[in-house]
């Protein structure tokens, strides 16, 4: 903490006369960018639009309710293939993102120079593209339906996994490991009974995570037909169908509520 002499006596400051005109001069800086890309955003946007949005909600809000409720014999299969697509796809996520996982770690990786690199590559790339991408992708190449949502959940979901799983790897205690080593264990024995058990906590609370999070994420998924509600909820926009919109976005509510529960109380259960 620098100290100014005074006549009077020292002054404590917290900071340097140079440390304060740098903090007040990054200060302006940010507001300057601030402004900059206020400007920018200003020029592409229609206010007229953004003024009148408010009547334009009501009006929309108004044609919505209430929801068509007998619409609802209508959701049960999609909101069911939904939730085939986040638990098929997270499953499979799971058991690919595991050998990623030890790959990618350095105490676990056969090679650092080589494998683990890939190994990083790979959950890099799964997780830097979001699941729409990979369904639209996917749907050019097998086609709509929901097969490639769940490759799409599945691929967007491994580097999320193995990223989360191998930093836990990488924390393992090293004793357990060591003593287990020193009984002449071979590798497979010494990851099966030395460092299995302490990343299984990790593994469980890691699946049921990204279970919650494939849920949300697949519920939109059929807006591009990767199956699912969205087929049903791109297909009530379509034709302008509001109250039926308001009732598949109170079953997506639902839906989602009640996968947080279900991952709450897991969690909760495994730790």
């Amino acid at each position: 903490m620098p100290v100014i002499e005074t006549p009077e006596g020292p002054i404590w400051r917290r900071r340097t006369r140079g440390q304060a005109m740098a903090r007040w001069f990054g200060w302006l800086l940010g507001l300057a960018a601030f402004l900059w890309c206020w400007s920018r955003i200003s020029e592409a946007t229609t206010w007229f639009f953004v003024r009148d949005a408010p009547r334009i909600a009501g009006d929309i809000l108004g044609r919505a309710l209430p929801p068509r409720w007998s619409y609802i014999d209508n959701l049960w299969w999609p909101i069911w293939d939904t939730l085939n697509i986040a638990t098929l796809g997270t499953i499979i996520a799971l058991i690919l993102a595991v050998p990623v996982a030890f790959l990618a770690a350095r105490n676990t990786t056969p090679s650092a120079l080589i494998v683990r690199p890939i190994a990083l590559l790979i959950i890099v790339s799964t997780r830097s593209i979001n699941s729409l991408i990979w369904a639209l992708l996917l749907i050019a190449i097998i086609g709509p339906g929901v097969f490639a949502g769940v490759i799409a959940i599945a691929i967007r979901s491994i580097g999320f996994c193995a990223k989360l799983l191998y930093e836990a790897i990488e924390e393992i205690s090293a004793t357990q490991v060591e003593a287990i080593t020193a009984t002449g264990a071979s590798r497979w024995q010494v990851m099966a009974y030395g460092i299995v058990p302490q990343i299984a906590p990790a593994f469980a609370g890691i699946a049921v995570f990204r279970w919650d999070i494939n849920i949300r994420e697949s519920t939109v998924l059929g807006l591009v037909g990767a199956g699912g509600i969205g087929l049903q909820l791109q297909a009530s926009l379509n034709t302008l169908a509001w109250p039926q919109v308001s009732l598949i976005l109170l079953v997506i509510l639902f839906a989602v509520v009640l996968s947080e529960w279900v991952s709450a109380k897991v969690r909760a259960a495994i730790i």
